[in-house]
């Protein structure tokens, strides 16, 4: 967790178009990455919030397009929630607030890169789902998201992390990282790493099904994580998507997956009780249900049928990250505490045993699903 810095903040915050004083600002511990404030300012009497964040560019390392990706990803979604003539648009697209230059990011004299949001009040979001009504949500939003960037004008999205979700080429990082073993630390996982070992078999299936133009390239969010939702705090209803860094050309596949695997778990991504980590059923057939009922209409039919494979395969993929991770020294995600990402890693290994023993009665869910749905 960052150290807030009040000088330092009071600085950015007179970078941006904010009109008004700035009375105080605390740390939020959301994401892995990027270093996150929510700062409060007196404006006209009102006191209203907005986000600041530091960019992490040792993981983001092109600032400029990744911000282009993201002011045209939230303009495009601007524009077409206001054609569909939705309500509270505010509240359901992320809005950049530019800075007094009129650019979307702030470098400052130490090649810092600092961006700004409008807050967005009246929401909350979950580390671990908490009904199956809330699984409906996130899968409704997340198919929502990606069928409003289907017809995304212009040129291709910037790869803002190239391969982000390239298995074979994250199966290869891990391998190197214990080949090396720098910090002493393979022996200690001997049973993950050949769990993963174990796993190679199918780390190709979806890279060979995009090479072969069976499956198509897309404009996907990657990160799809449960809290990277906002629910309202009243209805329960889900109204924001979050955390575009990492919206960029991809597989709606790998987007189901990330959220099978953050919503079908009663478990935070963490848990050290390996006992509870199970993908619970009921979860999964109203995460499908709120996906299809947004996204159902152009997903493919062989799309479809790997959705439940996608769960199994991006939960691995994430495990061999956390492992690697672990193994070169915890240099990408932030950890609190001695041996952090090798817990990840074994919660997601867990899932993915899981999401094995019942993968065939999942996609049958799925099946059923979209023959209701044509």
């Amino acid at each position: 967790m960052p150290i807030y810095q009040e000088a330092q903040l009071q600085e950015i915050s007179k970078q941006f178009q904010i009109y008004g004083e700035i009375l105080h600002a605390e740390t939020c511990k959301i994401g892995h990455i990027n270093e996150t404030y929510s700062a409060t300012y007196d404006q006209g009497g009102m006191r209203l919030r907005y986000i600041h964040q530091k960019i992490n560019q040792t993981v983001f390392k092109d600032a400029v397009s990744l911000m282009k990706n993201v002011v045209r990803v939230t303009s495009h979604l601007r524009r077409k929630l206001q054609t569909l003539d939705a309500k509270d648009i505010t509240r359901r697209c992320l809005t950049i607030v530019p800075t007094r230059e009129g650019q979307s990011f702030y470098r400052n004299g130490a090649g810092e890169c600092w961006r700004t949001f409008v807050f967005v009040e009246g929401v909350q979001t979950f580390e671990s789902v908490q009904s199956p009504q809330q699984a409906f949500q996130a899968g409704k939003a997340f198919g929502f998201f990606q069928s409003l960037l289907v017809d995304l004008p212009g040129p291709r999205l910037a790869e803002t992390i190239p391969h982000f979700h390239h298995t074979r080429k994250r199966f290869q990082a891990f391998q190197k990282a214990v080949q090396k073993d720098h910090f002493n630390r393979a022996q200690a996982a001997k049973a993950e790493i050949d769990f993963a070992l174990k796993c190679e078999t199918m780390v190709d299936t979806l890279l060979q099904a995009l090479a072969g133009g069976k499956i198509p390239e897309r404009i996907t969010h990657n990160d799809t994580k449960f809290n990277n939702v906002m629910l309202d705090t009243v209805t329960g209803e889900a109204m924001c998507v979050v955390d575009l860094d990492t919206v960029m050309p991809g597989c709606v596949l790998y987007d189901f997956g990330d959220m099978v695997r953050t919503t079908t778990s009663p478990t935070m991504e963490d848990e050290l009780d390996l006992s509870k980590v199970q993908m619970q059923m009921p979860m999964f057939k109203k995460l499908a249900e709120g996906y299809l009922s947004s996204a159902g209409q152009f997903l493919t039919k062989t799309e479809k049928s790997f959705i439940a494979f996608a769960g199994k395969l991006i939960t691995l993929t994430i495990g061999l990250r956390f492992l690697t991770d672990h193994l070169a020294g915890d240099t990408y995600f932030r950890i609190h505490r001695p041996g952090h990402n090798l817990d990840r890693c074994r919660t997601q290994f867990k899932l993915v045993e899981s999401i094995e023993r019942q993968e065939e009665d999942m996609q049958t869910h799925v099946d059923k699903l979209s023959k209701r749905g044509s």
